[in-house]
């Protein structure tokens, strides 16, 4: 805990400052209401208002299918980062990994997995208006959230320099006019442990402020034999400031900082066999020295282990922070120009183990890595806004931003040869930088006050360069396993695209709109740049692009108690960026390919219903048809490449959410909350390679918690159990690097409970 005490002195000289401000201020700003964490119960579905386009808008008047989590809900339910959400939004799938570095968000079963620096995530990541560039910054914990965005499709236009599947949009909460705060804490079997805390008020008049800090951790579910302690834990702490200055009348100046600090032991897989099934034939494979090493370290594969022996615990630090500016300027006849200018850092220093055993044997390597990513970004972007509800409504702007990253990752063997340990190793220094430029703008014409036009587009160009040098040792026979031989390169590209949106809505009447688009979504070029980088990775890989057709339906039904958004699509990608495997010498590494054609088409529906006061029931469903068209097979392919017709990793077919609450009076004050929601999805390939072992058959997880709630003393206590089925899952499958299958344990494996405890003051 003594990592938290220098965020808790800044949070007592904030309270400090803050009840000095709020004492200065009071003569000049009227009172408000203390917020109270629970949302007092109302028989109606309350309006949700959603920055999908840029600008405040209710999310009922979005031509865009959106799904959005508030943070209060998610702190209730123990979800803390973009993989928790995903189990309530059917349309996001998230592959983990040992380190943050590799971990990757996919929408509507699309995502671009790789761990080079020269490749963009087709799913982007903004946060307050800043657009996160790799897709390692997005998975972060993240604390003090108002509520997230779910923007499915290509939203290319008006989100930055990516998003040719969509865009996660996090929204932080802004501070309050009057002295408040509030304090949030949770415990849970298996020594989780999560603390929340902040203050908010004005600083002088007509400046707010808020700062807030977190510290979470879990000692981990997965037993290591060699080292006798538990891992797949961690131990995340941060915090998080905002100050809202309005410097005149008309001009307005937001401040952000956030630093999040974050050690993660997980492994980097467990075993469930020392067997693998091979595409297409479903040949099995059993490696008997590979099972002998897993059975000598007392590991017993299976869907059931839970243990793992590993002479090198699998970590990773991650360091994410940065800093905005952002200045909102009221411009006559309604026009507002905002300007967001950022920089962010992240470091990640990851150790890996490579092969999954203890101990060196004949035919089993001993190989373990160790790589440091230092990357920074600046941004700025420009927009001015139109005023709404004129014949034409608009925003425009400018957007730059800059990436440098630079890496170096270390591969060290020991193999045995002719009965003594053969040792070498591999040392690779790497980088990119690339410098994004692009001019954009969408609005509507509104035909009438009921039928409107849809259009925007938007021109980017990108100028992307990476540089390369591994030196090996030693060199001689026999071969290292996952170590190619030495390379040193460098190149450089420039490439100019657009993303586009075209479309129609009309009101049916005040409460039901349905619309139809086009969207075209555009992903620069790429280089393939990573430990095992050689010559035939050297010519940059095309721009991804994507064309999808929307259609959909907003409405709310019975005077408000209901609200039901539907949405269909069909989403053609081209020269699709994915991973595709290769072996080094025995080991397995990932190659970025331009991976062809690929396809999503489904439909989701979400219904929120509140038929009398106090009971809320909610539903998300999605169906998604995610698949090759046309793959081309890489050159230097070692397994077979027709998987046309083939499921797209992280798409099942069918995903559902459903959710239900019932806030009963007991007293004057006192409120009983019950609450049970209920996860379901299909059968899950997570290989692109589509072996037959890597899927991950149908499941569903139940989930309940009920309390107590204060709503006049402004606290609530909530008991919860997570899986209560106890229903063992798989949150990622893979082949072993060296053989074998290997599996990776969710937080909610098993079935465990806690108790979360919410206060405002």
């Amino acid at each position: 805990m003594r990592r938290l005490a220098i965020p808790l002195l800044v949070t007592s000289s904030a309270l400090a400052l803050l009840a000095g401000g709020a004492q200065a201020a009071a003569a000049d700003q009227a009172p408000a209401a203390t917020p109270a964490s629970p949302e007092a119960t109302t028989a109606t579905v309350g309006e949700v208002i959603v920055t999908a386009r840029r600008r405040a808008e209710s999310l009922e008047k979005v031509p865009v299918a959106v799904d959005v989590v508030k943070g209060s809900e998610a702190t209730a339910k123990n979800l803390n980062d973009i993989q928790d959400i995903t189990s309530m939004v059917p349309s996001v799938d998230f592959r983990t990994s040992a380190s943050n570095k590799d971990r990757t968000i996919f929408i509507r079963g699309v995502g671009t997995i790789s761990t080079s620096p020269g490749v963009e995530p087709s799913v982007s990541t903004v946060v307050d208006g800043v657009v996160y560039a790799r897709a390692g910054q997005a998975t972060a914990d993240f604390s003090d959230v108002d509520h997230v965005e779910v923007l499915e499709g290509p939203q290319g236009t008006l989100f930055g320099k990516n998003a040719t599947a969509g865009v996660i949009n996090i929204v932080t909460r802004n501070p309050t006019n009057v002295l408040s705060g509030y304090a949030d804490a949770g415990y849970y079997t298996g020594g989780e442990y999560r603390l929340d805390g902040g203050i908010s008020g004005p600083l002088a008049k007509n400046v707010q402020a808020l700062l807030s800090v977190f510290d979470g951790g879990f000692k981990g579910n997965v037993f290591d034999n060699y080292d006798q302690k538990y891992v797949n834990g961690y131990e995340h702490w941060g915090a998080r400031t905002k100050i809202i200055a309005d410097l005149t009348d008309n001009l307005t100046l937001t401040l952000g900082a956030d630093y999040t600090h974050e050690h993660d032991t997980t492994p980097n897989g467990v075993w469930l066999s020392n067997s693998q099934q091979s595409y297409p034939l479903g040949t099995v494979s059993t490696n008997v020295a590979l099972g002998a090493a897993i059975a000598a370290g007392g590991v017993t594969p299976g869907p059931d282990n839970t243990h793992v022996s590993t002479n090198l615990t699998s970590n990773v630090t991650d360091v994410n922070s940065g800093v905005s500016a952002t200045l909102d300027w009221k411009l006559p006849h309604g026009l507002t120009l905002t300007s967001i200018t950022a920089y962010r850092f992240w470091n990640n220093d990851q150790y890996q183990d490579f092969d999954g055993v203890s101990q060196i044997a004949p035919g089993v390597a001993q190989i373990n890595d160790a790589g440091h990513l230092r990357f920074h970004q600046i941004s700025q972007e420009i927009r001015l806004s139109s005023p709404k509800d004129q014949f034409i409504d608009y925003v425009v702007g400018l957007y730059f931003m800059n990436e440098i990253d630079h890496e170096t990752y270390g591969r060290a063997d020991s193999q045995l040869v002719s009965g003594a340990p053969f040792n070498s190793s591999g040392l690779a220094d790497y980088g990119t930088n690339d410098r994004n430029y692009a001019v954009f703008g969408e609005g509507d014409v509104n035909f009438t006050k009921k039928f409107r036009l849809i259009l925007g587009g938007r021109v980017i160009h990108d100028d992307l360069s990476f540089y390369q040098n591994r030196v090996d040792a030693p060199t001689a026979s026999p071969g290292s396993p996952g170590i190619a031989p030495n390379f040193t390169g460098n190149g450089s590209v420039g490439r100019t695209g657009w993303a586009g949106r075209t479309g129609l809505q009309y009101d049916i009447t005040p409460d039901m709109n349905v619309y139809g688009t086009v969207s075209r979504g555009y992903m620069g070029p790429a280089y393939n740049v990573f430990f095992n980088m050689s010559a035939v990775n050297t010519p940059p890989l095309n721009p991804e692009t994507s064309t999808s057709y929307e259609v959909g339906l907003k409405s709310r039904w019975l005077n408000d108690h209901v609200q039901a958004n539907l949405a269909a699509y069909i989403t053609n990608f081209q020269n699709y960026q994915a991973n595709f495997l290769q072996l080094v010498n025995g080991a397995q590494v990932t190659n970025l390919v331009n991976a062809g054609t690929v396809t999503s088409r489904g439909a989701e529906a979400n219904v929120i219903a509140k038929l009398w006061e106090g009971f809320t029931v909610s539903g998300d469903v999605g169906y998604d048809d995610a698949y090759v068209v046309s793959f081309p097979c890489p050159a230097n392919a070692s397994i077979s490449c027709n998987i046309n017709g083939k499921p797209l990793p992280f798409a099942p077919r069918w995903k559902s959410h459903f959710d239900a609450d019932y806030q009963a009076p007991m007293t004057s004050r006192l409120t009983l909350d019950l609450d049970t929601d209920w996860e379901w999805q299909s059968k899950t390939q997570f290989q692109l390679t589509e072996t037959p072992d890597t899927v991950q058959p149908a499941y569903g997880i139940w989930n309940a918690s009920f309390g107590l709630l204060d709503l006049q003393g402004g606290w609530s206590a909530h008991f919860v159990v997570k899986n209560i089925l106890n229903t063992h899952y798989s949150a990622y499958l893979a082949h072993g690097n060296l053989g074998g299958l290997v599996t990776w344990i969710p937080r909610d494996f098993d079935r465990y409970v806690g108790v979360n405890v919410h206060k405002d003051f």
